[in-house]
C-alpha cells in the first residue's frame, strides 16, 4: 500500500526546466515512479521526452494545458493525459487554483 496522507511532500524547482516547482509525493521501486504532484498557479513542468518510459496523468483537482508531441490538451478533473514511451509532451497550470494530479511512470 501507498499512503499519500503520510508521505513527506518534495518540491522540485523548475521540473525539466519548467516554472516554479513542482511538489511531488513519490514511490519508486526502481521500476515504476507512482505520484502526486502539484502545480500552483503559472508553474510549469518544461518539455520532455520519455526515452525509456510512459506516463500516465489523471487530474485530481484545478485546470492544465498538457502539449504532446506539439498538440495542445486542455485538461480538467477526471481527465486521463497519456505520453507514450519516445513521445514528448510538457504540462502547465493556466487555473487560478493548484493542478492536482496522480500520475504513474512505468519503466519499459
Amino acid at each position: 500500500m501507498i499512503d499519500f496522507n503520510t508521505m513527506a511532500k518534495t518540491a522540485m524547482p523548475n521540473f525539466k526546466g519548467g516554472e516554479k516547482s513542482l511538489i511531488v509525493q513519490m514511490q519508486f521501486d526502481g521500476m515504476n515512479r507512482i505520484m502526486t504532484g502539484c502545480l500552483e498557479h503559472g508553474a510549469s513542468i518544461g518539455t520532455h521526452k520519455h526515452e525509456t518510459s510512459s506516463e500516465i496523468l489523471y487530474v485530481l483537482r484545478g485546470v492544465g494545458t498538457a502539449v504532446l508531441d506539439g498538440t495542445e490538451e486542455t485538461l480538467l478533473p477526471g481527465m486521463c493525459h497519456y505520453c507514450p514511451k519516445g513521445h514528448t509532451h510538457s504540462l502547465k497550470n493556466n487555473g487560478s487554483e493548484d493542478l492536482v494530479f496522480f500520475a504513474v511512470v512505468p519503466e519499459q
